[in-house]
C-alpha cells in the first residue's frame, strides 16, 4: 500500500511539472507573438494595391467579367 502511494505521488509530481512546463512554454510564446507587429506598414518598393480611381462603369464590367 505505501509503495502505491508513493508511486501515485511521484506521478502526480511529474503531471504537475509538466503542466507547468507547458502552461510556462504556452506564455513565452504569446509573449513572443504579441510583439510582432503584423500590421506596420511595408517598407521598401512596394506596390499599391487598391485603385480609387476606378469609375462606375469599370467596376460593374470587372463585376460581371469575374462573375461574382
Amino acid at each position: 500500500m505505501k509503495r502505491l502511494v508513493w508511486d501515485s505521488i511521484k506521478v502526480f509530481i511529474i503531471f504537475i511539472a509538466c503542466t507547468c512546463l507547458f502552461y510556462f512554454g504556452l506564455r513565452m510564446l504569446s509573449a513572443e507573438y504579441d510583439n510582432y507587429h503584423r500590421y506596420d506598414p511595408p517598407e521598401g518598393p512596394s506596390v499599391k494595391v487598391f485603385n480609387t480611381e476606378q469609375t462606375l462603369i469599370d467596376r460593374l464590367d470587372l463585376f460581371f467579367r469575374l462573375g461574382e
